[in-house]
Protein backbone atom coordinates (compact mmCIF):
# COMPACT_ATOMS: atom_id res chain seq x y z
CA UNK A 1 0.00 0.00 0.00
CA UNK A 2 1.30 3.70 -0.71
CA UNK A 3 1.83 5.98 2.15
CA UNK A 4 -1.52 6.74 4.08
CA UNK A 5 -1.68 9.98 6.36
CA UNK A 6 -3.32 8.98 9.73
CA UNK A 7 -5.07 12.12 11.75
CA UNK A 8 -4.48 11.71 15.11
CA UNK A 9 -6.37 13.64 17.65
CA UNK A 10 -5.53 12.93 21.06
CA UNK A 11 -8.16 14.15 23.80
CA UNK A 12 -5.63 13.97 27.04
CA UNK A 13 -3.56 17.86 27.43
CA UNK A 14 -1.20 16.42 30.13
CA UNK A 15 2.21 15.97 29.57
CA UNK A 16 2.55 12.91 30.89
CA UNK A 17 -0.88 11.24 29.52
CA UNK A 18 -1.31 7.76 29.50
CA UNK A 19 -2.74 7.87 26.38
CA UNK A 20 0.43 10.03 24.79
CA UNK A 21 2.22 6.56 25.74
CA UNK A 22 0.02 4.40 24.31
CA UNK A 23 -0.44 6.44 20.83
CA UNK A 24 3.34 6.17 20.59
CA UNK A 25 3.42 2.44 21.15
CA UNK A 26 0.86 1.67 18.51
CA UNK A 27 2.95 4.69 16.42
CA UNK A 28 6.17 1.87 16.88
CA UNK A 29 3.87 -1.16 16.50
CA UNK A 30 2.78 0.27 12.92
CA UNK A 31 3.90 -0.50 9.37
CA UNK A 32 5.81 2.30 7.77
CA UNK A 33 3.29 3.29 5.41
CA UNK A 34 1.04 4.53 8.08
CA UNK A 35 2.05 7.94 9.21
CA UNK A 36 0.82 9.47 12.04
CA UNK A 37 0.27 13.33 12.31
CA UNK A 38 -1.24 14.11 15.46
CA UNK A 39 -3.59 17.33 15.08
CA UNK A 40 -3.52 20.01 17.39
CA UNK A 41 -6.80 20.86 19.15
CA UNK A 42 -5.73 22.67 22.68
CA UNK A 43 -5.66 26.20 20.24
CA UNK A 44 -9.64 25.67 19.15
CA UNK A 45 -11.92 28.27 20.48
CA UNK A 46 -15.27 26.66 21.93
CA UNK A 47 -17.92 26.15 19.15
CA UNK A 48 -20.33 28.16 18.54
CA UNK A 49 -23.16 28.32 15.10
CA UNK A 50 -21.33 31.71 14.87
CA UNK A 51 -18.38 30.16 13.13
CA UNK A 52 -20.17 28.49 10.54
CA UNK A 53 -20.72 31.99 8.42
CA UNK A 54 -16.70 32.62 8.89
CA UNK A 55 -14.40 30.36 10.96
CA UNK A 56 -11.57 31.14 12.84
CA UNK A 57 -8.00 30.38 10.97
CA UNK A 58 -7.16 27.68 13.95
CA UNK A 59 -10.59 25.87 13.32
CA UNK A 60 -9.93 26.20 9.48
CA UNK A 61 -6.88 25.03 9.97
CA UNK A 62 -8.06 21.57 12.02
CA UNK A 63 -10.48 21.08 9.22
CA UNK A 64 -8.16 21.02 6.61
CA UNK A 65 -5.43 19.12 8.23
CA UNK A 66 -8.65 16.34 8.93
CA UNK A 67 -9.45 16.77 5.14
CA UNK A 68 -5.56 15.89 3.92
CA UNK A 69 -6.01 12.51 5.63
CA UNK A 70 -6.96 9.33 4.22
CA UNK A 71 -7.63 7.67 7.99
CA UNK A 72 -8.10 8.66 11.26
CA UNK A 73 -7.33 7.43 14.99
CA UNK A 74 -8.84 8.71 18.10
CA UNK A 75 -7.08 8.12 21.36
CA UNK A 76 -9.04 9.00 24.44
CA UNK A 77 -8.96 9.26 28.17
CA UNK A 78 -12.21 8.88 29.73
CA UNK A 79 -13.19 11.99 32.01
CA UNK A 80 -16.72 11.54 34.24
CA UNK A 81 -17.51 8.48 32.31
CA UNK A 82 -17.31 10.03 28.88
CA UNK A 83 -14.65 12.13 26.63
CA UNK A 84 -12.88 15.13 27.05
CA UNK A 85 -14.19 18.20 26.38
CA UNK A 86 -11.26 19.80 24.21
CA UNK A 87 -11.77 16.02 21.78
CA UNK A 88 -15.78 16.74 21.72
CA UNK A 89 -15.03 20.59 20.58
CA UNK A 90 -12.79 19.16 18.09
CA UNK A 91 -15.04 16.93 16.63
CA UNK A 92 -17.77 19.57 16.83
CA UNK A 93 -15.26 21.96 14.75
CA UNK A 94 -14.29 19.58 12.01
CA UNK A 95 -17.85 18.42 11.41
CA UNK A 96 -19.50 21.59 10.88
CA UNK A 97 -20.90 24.13 9.29
CA UNK A 98 -23.54 21.34 8.23
CA UNK A 99 -22.38 19.64 4.54
CA UNK A 100 -18.96 20.61 5.07
CA UNK A 101 -18.04 16.93 7.72
CA UNK A 102 -14.47 16.90 7.27
CA UNK A 103 -14.07 13.61 8.90
CA UNK A 104 -17.00 11.82 6.19
CA UNK A 105 -16.43 8.89 4.89
CA UNK A 106 -12.69 7.95 6.84
CA UNK A 107 -11.57 4.93 8.25
CA UNK A 108 -10.86 5.14 12.00
CA UNK A 109 -10.06 3.73 15.40
CA UNK A 110 -10.95 4.31 18.53
CA UNK A 111 -8.65 3.81 22.05
CA UNK A 112 -8.00 4.59 24.79
CA UNK A 113 -5.60 3.71 28.45
CA UNK A 114 -6.60 4.60 31.92
CA UNK A 115 -5.74 3.62 35.55
CA UNK A 116 -9.62 2.67 35.85
CA UNK A 117 -10.37 -1.18 35.94
CA UNK A 118 -12.46 -0.68 32.60
CA UNK A 119 -10.46 1.69 31.13
CA UNK A 120 -11.91 3.91 28.74
CA UNK A 121 -15.15 1.65 27.52
CA UNK A 122 -18.09 4.82 28.16
CA UNK A 123 -15.53 7.27 26.79
CA UNK A 124 -15.45 5.41 23.46
CA UNK A 125 -18.65 4.08 23.86
CA UNK A 126 -19.78 7.91 23.53
CA UNK A 127 -17.09 8.44 20.60
CA UNK A 128 -18.41 5.92 18.85
CA UNK A 129 -21.68 7.11 18.34
CA UNK A 130 -21.05 10.21 17.54
CA UNK A 131 -18.87 9.15 14.97
CA UNK A 132 -21.20 6.80 13.53
CA UNK A 133 -23.91 9.91 13.33
CA UNK A 134 -20.92 11.45 11.08
CA UNK A 135 -20.76 8.54 8.92
CA UNK A 136 -17.31 7.30 10.03
CA UNK A 137 -16.43 3.78 9.43
CA UNK A 138 -15.02 2.77 12.77
CA UNK A 139 -13.16 -0.60 13.14
CA UNK A 140 -15.19 -2.67 15.52
CA UNK A 141 -12.98 -5.35 17.21
CA UNK A 142 -9.80 -5.52 18.57
CA UNK A 143 -11.33 -3.19 20.95
CA UNK A 144 -8.76 -1.52 22.69
CA UNK A 145 -9.27 -0.28 26.44
CA UNK A 146 -6.51 -0.44 28.08
CA UNK A 147 -6.33 -0.90 32.02
CA UNK A 148 -2.69 1.31 32.54
CA UNK A 149 0.31 0.91 34.65
CA UNK A 150 3.30 2.27 34.37
CA UNK A 151 4.88 -1.46 33.36
CA UNK A 152 3.38 -1.87 30.42
CA UNK A 153 4.59 0.91 28.12
CA UNK A 154 6.79 3.14 28.78
CA UNK A 155 7.29 7.06 28.25
CA UNK A 156 8.98 6.72 24.80
CA UNK A 157 6.23 4.61 23.74
CA UNK A 158 8.20 0.89 24.26
CA UNK A 159 5.91 -1.71 25.46
CA UNK A 160 7.65 -3.38 28.25
CA UNK A 161 5.05 -6.31 28.58
CA UNK A 162 4.89 -8.89 26.22
CA UNK A 163 1.01 -9.74 26.86
CA UNK A 164 0.48 -5.87 26.16
CA UNK A 165 3.06 -5.81 22.99
CA UNK A 166 0.68 -9.26 21.41
CA UNK A 167 -2.03 -7.16 22.05
CA UNK A 168 -1.39 -4.10 20.72
CA UNK A 169 0.10 -5.45 17.57
CA UNK A 170 -3.08 -7.56 17.29
CA UNK A 171 -5.16 -3.85 17.12
CA UNK A 172 -2.48 -2.64 14.73
CA UNK A 173 -2.92 -5.54 12.30
CA UNK A 174 -6.27 -5.17 12.42
CA UNK A 175 -6.57 -1.27 11.94
CA UNK A 176 -3.55 -1.04 9.07
CA UNK A 177 -5.53 -3.53 7.57
CA UNK A 178 -8.96 -1.57 7.71
CA UNK A 179 -7.53 1.53 6.50
CA UNK A 180 -6.42 -0.37 3.59
CA UNK A 181 -9.63 -1.67 2.81
CA UNK A 182 -11.22 1.98 2.49
CA UNK A 183 -8.07 3.01 0.16
CA UNK A 184 -8.69 0.13 -1.81
CA UNK A 185 -12.23 1.61 -2.70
Amino acid sequence: MNDCKVAVLLGSLRKDSYNKRLLRAVEKLAPPHLRFESIRIDDLPLYTQDFDADYPPNARRLKTEIEAAQALLFVTPEYNRSIPGVLKNAIDIASRPWGTNSFKGKPAAVIGASIGAIGTAIAQHHLRSSLHFLDVPTLGQPEVYLHFHDEIIAPDGTVTNDATRGFLQRFVDAYAAWVERFAAR
